[in-house]
């Protein structure tokens, strides 16, 4: 059984006991994780999510933290002069992949769902009084710089100046 799961705006293939090396996670050592957008799950038959795949959760315990190896960054323009050395160290988490299953608790869905309903209901309310006033407001902007629009007047030339003759 493996899935693809995005963690830190990385995607990972992953299965039960893997260790794998991701961006710095913010949990501290030892503590456990989970990550509710797997992508592609497989365990027999193949799922794959659009974008995810709902109640599949990819759990995992956070090992230790650490930097990675020195990625050395060199630019240079030949026949210039120009040579630049730069170097970054990125800091990474180990993790261990502790399970991944496809159910998740009916208490926490419950309230996930009972939650979004209300706030789209208030968003709906306030959604057609804000596109009301805004045609409302446009209209009459497009109209008035065709009535103010002032002609530009025409440049007359320049008077010649006379050369005094000596």
């Amino acid at each position: 059984m493996y899935a693809i799961v995005e963690i830190a705006g990385q995607q990972f293939k992953v299965a039960k006991d893997q260790k794998v090396f991701v961006h710095r996670l913010e949990e501290k050592e030892g503590s456990k994780v989970s990550f509710d957008k797997v992508l592609l799950l497989d365990d027999g038959k193949v799922t794959i999510g659009a974008p995810v795949i709902k109640n599949a959760v990819v759990t995992a315990k956070v090992l230790n933290h650490l930097k990675g190896d020195k990625v050395i960054v060199f630019k240079k323009k030949r026949r210039k002069g120009f040579k630049k050395k730069n170097g970054h160290r990125q800091y990474l988490s180990e993790i261990q992949i502790e399970g991944i299953s496809t159910k998740a608790p009916a208490k926490k869905a419950a309230a996930k769902t009972e939650e979004p309903k209300a706030e789209k209901k208030a968003v709906a309310k306030k959604a057609p009084a804000k596109t009301t006033a805004t045609k409302e407001a446009k209209a009459p902007a497009k109209a008035a710089p065709k009535k103010a629009a002032p002609k530009a007047a025409a440049k007359k030339p320049a008077a010649k100046k006379e050369s005094p003759k000596k």
